[in-house]
């Protein structure tokens, strides 16, 4: 099934703050960077577990690490003026949510960019948090190139 129709009026204008600032867009952009975070974690410790065993994980990523990530790919102005670190990671949320919704991108994608830019101990909670940021640095990144310019 096609689920553009869920963005169509925001393609009307395809300003930045409008996908940034969407609530909506947040809110199902959540559950698309839970996830996709989650199989890539589960990945990385499976390919990285010293006696081959499968390691699955469900994960919530906590806004410091999205806000972190957003200001470090200097995607801070698809925010509200003055956001802190939960609306940075609102925006966060939405963007990735627009570029799945419009077929620009793939949850295997996400999953995949992700999980190959993970580095370190990820059972220890600062390496973890360091390495998340990174990797989702990156995938802000690549998500920039297929936003709107303005």
């Amino acid at each position: 099934m096609d689920y553009e129709f869920l963005i169509r009026d925001l393609d009307l204008n395809k300003s930045q703050k409008a996908i940034g600032t969407d609530k909506g867009l947040a809110k199902i952009g959540d559950g698309i960077v839970n996830l996709t975070y989650s199989m890539a974690k589960s990945i990385y410790l499976t390919k990285n577990s010293p006696n081959n065993k499968i390691l699955r994980t469900g994960v919530k990523v906590s806004k410091k690490i999205l806000a972190n990530a957003l200001k470090n790919a200097n995607m801070k102005n698809f925010a509200k003026t003055r956001a802190d670190a939960h609306d940075l990671a609102d925006t966060a949320e939405a963007l990735v949510a627009y570029v799945w919704l419009s077929k620009k991108v793939s949850l295997f994608e996400i999953i995949n960019y992700l999980s190959e830019n993970l580095r370190g101990d990820l059972n220890i909670r600062n390496e973890e948090i360091k390495s998340a940021i990174e990797a989702f640095t990156n995938l802000f990144n690549y998500i920039k190139e297929l936003l709107p310019k303005k």
